[in-house]
């Protein structure tokens, strides 16, 4: 205990403070409970429903929940960028994690297809215009913490002289999913998320450029290769983020949004039978560790996502 006691003293009087006054607050403070720790009361008073629709809380809560966990891969992405690389163990491992977040998100996916009424969701959906899961700038910035914007340009855009950030950033994939289903033009969706985040998520980019996971990555293949179990890694990190979460939106909207045969728009007024399909949009995060032909087959029905070996 005078141990202890001497190491605190040391710790304060580094930071100019007395140590006796630290200890005399703790006769004052309140014990740490569970419910204050993690802010129960607040946490539980987010979901404010626009409609009447029990499901809807749901619907609030579930995204809730995936926004919680792209947190947490925003976290390792950015330790990522913080080491070395002289040691592949601390890669792995935070891309382990990244792998078993989105597992999760995938597996869990099934509330969104299963566990609400499909016809109070079609209903109360209409009082969600025109906000979108789209909206997310959480997954944008996971996007940029991976890769380059070279790597997010719209497939039809890939061919241009493309040589700024600027330039890129315009012509990203994603500007050209939210479009109108029957004019083409830019959705109220699209136009809103725009107007609050393209100057930060252009910035975020000019950050992130030397420093994102596949730049890293580059610059270890030009000096050396990297293990096998670092490449079936990175594999399947971009497995589950570019084909499987991408597609297990695909199975939704195919399970709500499609009636008598015909296709409803989202609720962001996206045309979705083009835009969520990952093999239209064939975004790849480490387009070095793919043959031609596994990007060829790039989340095709029936092929669903190139081999990659299991984790353990």
């Amino acid at each position: 205990m005078e141990d202890k006691l001497e190491a605190l003293r040391r710790k304060y009087s580094l930071l100019g403070q007395d140590l006796e006054t630290y200890l005399e607050g703790l006769l004052y403070s309140r014990s740490l409970t569970y419910w204050d720790y993690i802010e129960l009361d607040t946490l539980l008073s987010l979901q404010k429903p626009r409609t009447d629709f029990p499901d809807e809380v749901i619907f609030i809560v579930y995204h809730q929940i995936t926004e919680l966990y792209f947190k947490l891969v925003k976290v390792e992405l950015e330790l990522i960028a913080q080491e070395s690389w002289q040691e592949e163990g601390p890669i792995l491992k935070r891309v382990h994690r990244i792998i078993t977040y989105f597992k999760h998100l995938v597996g869990s996916f099934e509330i969104m297809i299963k566990g609400m009424d499909s016809e109070n969701f079609l209903r109360f959906r209409t009082a969600l215009l025109p906000a979108s899961g789209f909206q997310s700038v959480q997954f944008r910035e996971i996007e940029l913490f991976s890769t380059g914007l070279r790597n997010l340009i719209a497939p039809h855009r890939r061919h241009l002289p493309l040589e700024t950030l600027e330039e890129m950033y315009e012509n990203i994939y994603w500007k050209f999913g939210n479009l109108d289903s029957k004019t083409g033009d830019k959705t109220l969706t699209l136009r809103l998320f725009e107007q609050k985040y393209d100057a930060y998520l252009l910035d975020l980019a000019r950050q992130w450029d030397g420093r994102n996971l596949n730049a890293r990555l580059e610059a270890k293949l030009a000096q050396e290769a990297i293990s096998d179990t670092l490449f079936q890694a990175l594999r399947a990190m971009d497995v589950e983020i570019n084909i499987r979460w991408r597609f297990v939106h695909l199975q939704a909207a195919a399970y709500y949004l499609r009636q008598g045969g015909s296709s409803l728009p989202s609720t962001g007024g996206t045309n979705w039978p083009t835009y969520l399909p990952p093999y239209r949009q064939k975004i790849q995060f480490f387009p070095r560790l793919w043959s031609p032909e596994e990007k060829a087959e790039w989340g095709k029905m029936g092929v669903i996502a190139p081999q990659v070996e299991s984790l353990p």
